[in-house]
């Protein structure tokens, strides 16, 4: 057992139970005189315990609210450890652009850069949100456009101004698209 009391079990132990049993019962003896203050000797070990138990409860209250708060105030480092990897590539690529000629090799860095913050998202549980033919779903999609285009059913996505993001079941950002109406004829 530890010294410390958030290390203590919170319910007492069988044995601490038999010690507490074996005292009240020494304590009071059948037919011995003063049996009142035995009683009494016994009401307040029994209030002893309840306090000490009470303090026992209200520390470890404290703890988890300590490591509550701790886990709140650094939640984010996991995340931050993972994109500083991309902050870095994107340094790189900032530098290579500003010495390179062949522009093909700096859209191929940039691309796989993308690549790797997509990785990062969805490694995150963050998730893109179906666009490109999907009927148009005001939960998660934001219309920023209506055109008319002929043989296409109106309300369907026909294009993406921006893409969303959903996290788990929430919608992080909604996608901006642009949907089909009406042929006006």
């Amino acid at each position: 057992m530890s010294d410390h009391p958030e290390d203590q079990p919170l319910e007492p132990t069988a044995d601490q139970l038999g010690e507490a049993a074996d005292a009240e019962a020494a304590a009071v003896e059948p037919g011995a005189e003063g049996s009142g203050s035995a009683v009494e000797n016994l009401v307040q070990a029994a209030e002893d315990r309840v306090l000490r138990l009470q303090a026992e409860l209200d520390n470890v209250r404290k703890r988890m609210r300590r490591e509550y708060e701790e886990a709140q105030r650094y939640r984010e480092i996991d995340l931050l450890r993972d994109l500083l990897p991309v902050h870095d590539n994107m340094l790189r690529a900032i530098e290579a652009a500003e010495k390179a000629t062949d522009v093909e090799s700096l859209l191929s860095g940039f691309r796989m850069l993308a690549q790797q913050v997509e990785k990062l998202l969805e490694d995150h549980g963050c998730r893109q949100i179906a666009t490109e033919g999907e009927s148009f779903d005001p939960a998660v999609h934001d219309a920023v456009l209506q055109q008319a285009i002929p043989g296409v059913e109106p309300g369907k996505v026909v294009g993406v101004a921006s893409r969303g993001y959903s996290l788990h079941d929430r919608v992080v950002r909604p996608a901006q698209v642009i949907v089909a109406k009406h042929s006006e004829e």
